[in-house]
C-alpha cells in the first residue's frame, strides 16, 4: 500500500487563493499533466486497471459515481479529491445518471499505459 507520503507530493502543491469574488483552487503550476474530463453514462462501468507510469487526481463534479481504489469502494461526494497513485487499481462507475470527474494525470501519459485486470467491453 502507499504512504502519505506519496498522496502529499500530488496534494501539497495544491493551492487555494482566497479573492474578493470567492476563491480558486490551483492544482498544478507550470507543471507537466494532463487533465481530461471523465463523462461516464447512466449505469456504465471503466474497466478496473492501473497505470505504472501516472498518478492521477481525480474531482468529482457530480454525485452518484461509485469509485474502486484497491480494497476500497465508495460513493464519493461532489468536489471530493481522490489520489491514485500509481500501480493502485481502480475503477469508476455511475449508478442511475451521468457522471463527471476532472482527472489531471501527473507522470509521463500514455493511454498504452493501462493494465487492465477486468473490463466489459472486452478490452486487455
Amino acid at each position: 500500500m502507499h504512504n502519505s507520503d506519496d498522496k502529499k507530493a500530488i496534494t501539497g502543491n495544491i493551492i487555494t487563493d482566497i479573492r474578493p469574488w470567492g476563491n480558486f483552487k490551483q492544482f498544478t503550476h507550470n507543471k507537466v499533466s494532463t487533465v481530461k474530463i471523465l463523462t461516464v453514462n447512466p449505469n456504465q462501468i471503466l474497466s478496473k486497471q492501473s497505470h505504472k507510469k501516472r498518478d492521477e487526481l481525480w474531482i468529482m463534479l457530480d454525485k452518484g459515481l461509485r469509485v474502486e481504489l484497491d480494497d476500497k469502494v465508495w460513493e464519493p461526494e461532489a468536489g471530493e479529491e481522490i489520489v491514485i497513485l500509481r500501480n493502485s487499481k481502480h475503477r469508476l462507475s455511475s449508478l442511475e445518471k451521468v457522471g463527471r470527474v476532472l482527472e489531471i494525470s501527473f507522470g509521463h501519459f500514455d493511454e498504452d499505459d493501462i493494465e487492465r485486470f477486468d473490463d466489459q467491453y472486452g478490452r486487455d
